[in-house]
């Protein structure tokens, strides 16, 4: 199941030519009897026992495998993101354990995953999207009081708790510049502020000594109009 060759050529099946080997699974939520088991048949059910403790993260090194049951047993921790490597995985069903934690982004990722079932867990945070993820029903991550986001019902409260800090940065630098760019733009768009209202005080003001210097021009020329005519009347006197 490490070996990612294909087999090529003629099907063949385990067992001798007398007798063939048969097998009852659990594939994509369906129980299943093989009555006979190809030999590129890469899958492993180990359903309904009573396993503990953690995933194994070994699992992320079967390269070639296309399903992976580990359903009603007694897991705990959390999911490890090594089964984000198997990119020939179809169906993967994790239910009814006691997994903790997050869902790992890496599972979104996979192209191949037609059949996931994470529901009667203990799992928290927000449930990634991705081609296959989108594609699921909600009964598939029910009984996990913590998850939330498409496709359950429930909403998450604070979205910037969902999203890695590390992510945040990212983006916020990607799609906006950066804090240092945005600051520089802040500061020169509040220096240009100060300085376009001091220019239009600058004017406010020169235009009030104009009009000023005008009213008393204007007034300047009557008294001198009016001392010109007393001394007029003076004169004929």
């Amino acid at each position: 199941m490490m070996n990612r060759e294909k087999g090529w050529g003629k099907l063949q099946y385990m067992g001798g030519l007398g007798y063939q080997d048969s097998v009852i699974v659990t594939m994509k939520g369906l129980e299943l009897r093989l009555v006979k088991i190809l030999t590129v048949f890469t899958s492993i059910d180990l359903s309904s026992n009573h396993f503990v403790e953690e995933l194994p993260m070994d699992v992320g090194s079967l390269k070639s495998l296309k399903g992976l049951n580990f359903s009603h047993n007694n897991l705990t921790g959390y999911i490890p993101p090594s089964p984000g490597n198997l990119t020939d995985l179809e169906w993967l069903d994790l239910s009814s354990n006691k997994f903790t934690g997050r869902i790992p982004r890496e599972l979104a990722d996979l192209t191949s995953l037609a059949f996931l079932n994470l529901s009667e867990n203990r799992l928290t945070g927000h449930i990634p999207r991705g081609p296959q993820f989108n594609t699921f029903k909600n009964d598939l991550f029910a009984e996990n009081s913590g998850l939330c986001g498409f496709p359950l019902p429930k909403t998450c409260k604070n979205s910037s708790r969902e999203t890695p800090p590390e992510t945040i940065l990212q983006e916020n630098d990607t799609e906006h510049g950066g804090w240092f760019e945005w600051r520089t733009i802040l500061m020169g768009y509040g220096c240009g502020t100060v300085a376009g209202i001091s220019l239009g005080y600058i004017i406010i003001d020169s235009k009030k000594l104009e009009r000023l210097a005008r009213s008393f021009d204007r007034k300047g020329a009557k008294m001198r109009r009016k001392s010109r005519r007393n001394a007029r009347r003076s004169y004929q006197r």
